[in-house]
């Protein structure tokens, strides 16, 4: 599946809004967007649409600092479940992954992230994109980023610096918010950590939290409380953790608090082996999560673990002979 221009606008976006008195209403008319577009569960827009949403909520506001402001204000609780697992990553480069990984999925926005020399550069792309991204867009990313380090570790993030291509000077919030250089007029927006930072651990790493992410999620591990083989245990162990990428066998080993090579064994001895249940255990969660019709399917794809929506289609494709898309509508009518 090539990627295509289309961005999911999340509730918590409209939340995030109002908390500023700014009415959906108003920022759709401002943008010259579809009235109702608030309404939907599934909000999409194109690249360009996003920037003129962007820019209309910049334009009702006349706060410079928005974005920033926003970004504080929101709970974490809101955010969508695939990216809600940043939050419960192993470390803050863990958390950076998932999140980028998560952008690529749902968004055509893809995050870069490259550590040298003791940084680590971040910067944002949006190849649709026809214009220059919006500075509130550009706030609400890095700010994101810097959010994510500093509720996730506990520790005040200062990053190194930050460009802005934006003309100069910004606002005192950005100054205090990011607590570092801010240079204006730069050849391209990057935000630069400290690559030190990155080996934060997250004190709240909670496989566990995961299940109560999404409501098919819980249910997939609700129905497994019975457990009767050590197969069943070990596919438990690997729903809770897939929306972290993929978990080895030495990781559920270690969750079951067994050695490897038992497992092995044990798994052997019930006629399979660890990748036939690691693939029963997506195809499971899979039809759990596709039956909830307000998860998107790249969401899906994010929280099965796969890297892109194209192998988690092909996966499909093999379990059901047919696409995610048409099982789902072909669900709906039974």
């Amino acid at each position: 599946m090539a990627q295509i221009d289309r961005c999911k606008v999340p509730q918590a976006f409209w939340r995030a809004a109002e908390q500023f008195s700014i009415r959906p209403a108003a920022l759709l008319r401002q943008a010259r967007l579809p009235a109702t577009l608030h309404l939907g569960e599934q909000a999409f827009v194109t690249t360009a649409q996003y920037f003129t949403l962007m820019q209309a909520m910049a334009d009702l506001s006349r706060d410079p600092a928005l974005g920033i402001r926003m970004v504080q204000a929101v709970d974490t609780a809101v955010h969508p479940p695939s990216s809600l697992a940043a939050f419960y990553a192993r470390d803050y480069r863990d958390g950076l992954t998932r999140l980028s990984r998560f952008k690529r999925l749902c968004t055509p926005e893809q995050l870069h992230v490259v550590e040298t020399n003791g940084d680590c550069i971040i910067s944002v792309e949006w190849p649709f994109a026809l214009e220059a991204e919006p500075a509130i867009s550009i706030d609400i990313t890095f700010a994101t980023l810097v959010e994510l380090g500093r509720r996730a570790t506990g520790r005040a993030i200062i990053p190194r610096r930050l460009d802005l291509t934006r003309p100069g000077p910004v606002s005192a919030t950005h100054t205090d918010y990011f607590g570092c250089t801010i240079r204006t007029g730069a050849p391209r927006d990057l935000l630069v950590l400290d690559a030190a930072d990155l080996d934060r651990p997250f004190p709240g790493h909670n496989p566990e939290m995961l299940e109560m992410l999404t409501p098919a999620l819980s249910a997939a591990l609700g129905e497994l409380e019975v457990l009767s083989s050590v197969s069943e245990q070990v596919k438990i162990v690997l729903k809770r953790c897939l929306a972290s990428g993929q978990p080895g066998l030495a990781d559920v080993a270690k969750q079951l608090g067994m050695s490897d090579r038992t497992l092995q064994r044990r798994i052997a001895e019930e006629g399979s082996t660890f990748r036939d249940v690691l693939t029963e255990a997506r195809r499971d969660l899979g039809r759990h999560l596709l039956t909830d019709p307000t998860t998107d399917i790249d969401e899906v794809a994010c929280l099965l673990g796969y890297q892109d929506t194209t192998s988690f289609y092909r996966a499909f494709r093999e379990w059901e002979g047919m696409s995610p898309s048409r099982w789902r509508e072909i669900g709906r009518h039974h």
